[in-house]
């Protein structure tokens, strides 16, 4: 293939730039801009044969996202999550680390199928034809840690000509600003999401913002707390306890974040978890259910948890769980200009009082006879209380144990956190870089 200017033609790239403003316009998420503009300049006639790319996300549980696509299979999406801080030698030997760490905006170099190679990426490359390589860092302006970074490679004999590298840089641009406005809006949902919840993130993104704001949903209701955490707080200090909170919660709470259940608030060291349902008995008994069936993972996890920390010499960490259905109330209270979006009402304060009662009755795990009656299964009644608020005396009940025992992996499948990713690790680095300590972050990485 020549590599002449007449190569790239200027008016098919120009329909690519032309839909990545209507992409942007119409609000289309980072995935579907990505999809469509790497298939659209191999179609324009650019000879791609791979294009990385990488965003951070300022996401609270998410540093990155990455996207690889390949002109003979398409595209893979990887969402990198926050985790240790090893740094393995291949992200340390990677054109993203030499560019960063020399200050570049831009790292091109030919790969010869029978040269030495740079840096280990290029010996995947060659396998793909790879004849010229192009890595880019693309921030999103001012002292933003928000970013792209990624690579352009193709097979072409000649590898990038002129013209293509132009047209490269300034579609890289209007990429640049696109992938901006999606992570924004992504931005937006993943913060609300993360700290209110999926049901009331969506609530509130639908227009359910106003004080006042809200409706009456039945649920099954779950609300957890770990015992002694003041006495934790003071022998382990403060770091050690936020970490200790922070597994706990992995541990016990995670499970009731999934299976029609949702985490809508974290109380200290507690929280509160509600799987709404319809008001007949059907939709109840699953919800129910599924409320317990949660109870049983989450113990499971608690258990494996205290194993671990038994090795490392820690003390076990006891909670209490109140178990219990009935109407909540499910909207925003507050000041006018600070809002939280939680349940509230009867039932809360029941279930709540439910859950203190597992102190009194040394048991982890107690429910009202309204849980169980909808729940099926065995229980052991403990007695009857009268929780204050209510005029008849309330039937406490504990669950038997699962009429199978719950297998480690099994409970434990929904919490691996991956490290950190090469991808993960170049946003990170991109963001300390605006720090202006590059030295000093090098050595950081190479200890």
């Amino acid at each position: 293939m020549s590599t002449n200017q007449s190569d790239v033609s200027t008016i098919l790239l120009d329909k690519v730039a032309d839909w990545l403003t209507q992409s942007s316009l119409a609000g289309d998420n980072l995935e579907t801009i990505i999809r469509g503009f790497c298939e659209r300049i191999a179609a324009a006639g650019l000879p791609l044969v791979r294009v990385h790319l990488t965003f951070s996300m300022l996401h609270p549980l998410y540093d990155a996202l990455g996207f690889t696509w390949h002109r003979a299979s398409g595209m893979t999406v990887e969402g990198y999550r926050h985790g240790n801080e090893k740094k393995p030698e291949r992200f340390l030997l990677s054109p993203y680390f030499y560019l960063l760490s020399n200050n570049l905006e831009h790292v091109r170099r030919r790969i010869d199928a029978d040269g030495p190679v740079e840096f280990p990426i290029f010996e995947e490359l060659k396998e793909l034809g790879v004849t010229d390589y192009l890595a880019f860092v693309q921030p999103f302006g001012g002292e933003s840690t928000q970013g792209m970074m990624g690579s352009w490679s193709t097979d072409n004999k000649h590898g990038f000509s002129e013209g293509m590298v132009a047209a490269l840089l300034r579609l890289q641009n209007q990429l640049a600003v696109a992938a901006k406005m999606a992570v924004l809006g992504k931005l937006a949902d993943n913060m609300l999401t993360t700290y209110l919840g999926g049901n009331a993130g969506k609530r509130v993104l639908n227009g359910q913002i106003r004080r006042g704001d809200g409706e009456t949903i039945r649920a099954a209701l779950v609300m957890g707390d770990m015992r002694q955490s003041t006495m934790l707080a003071e022998k382990e200090g403060r770091q050690a306890y936020i970490d200790t909170l922070n597994h706990f919660f992995d541990a016990i709470a995670a499970p009731f974040n999934r299976g029609g259940g949702e985490i809508l608030s974290f109380m200290g060291d507690g929280f509160l978890a509600v799987y709404p349902c319809g008001r007949h008995k059907d939709p109840s008994q699953i919800a129910c259910q599924a409320a317990l069936s949660a109870v049983f993972k989450a113990q499971a996890r608690v258990a494996e948890l205290n194993k671990e920390r038994r090795k490392e010499g820690l003390s076990d960490i006891r909670y209490g769980v109140g178990l219990h259905v009935g109407n909540v109330m499910f909207g925003n209270v507050g000041l006018k200009d600070r809002l939280t979006f939680s349940a509230f009402g009867s039932a809360v304060n029941e279930v709540q009082r439910l859950q203190n009662l597992t102190k009194k009755y040394s048991r982890e795990v107690v429910a009202s006879q309204a849980f169980a009656s909808y729940c099926g299964g065995d229980w052991v009644t403990l007695g009857e209380e009268k929780l204050r608020g209510v005029g008849q005396k309330v039937t406490v009940l504990l669950p038997k144990q699962a009429t199978r025992e719950i297998a480690i992996e099994e409970a434990l499948d929904e919490v691996a956190y991956d490290g950190l990713s090469e991808a993960e690790q170049v946003m990170l680095l991109h963001r300390d870089a605006k720090t202006q300590v590059q030295r000093p972050l090098l050595e950081k990485f190479m200890q």
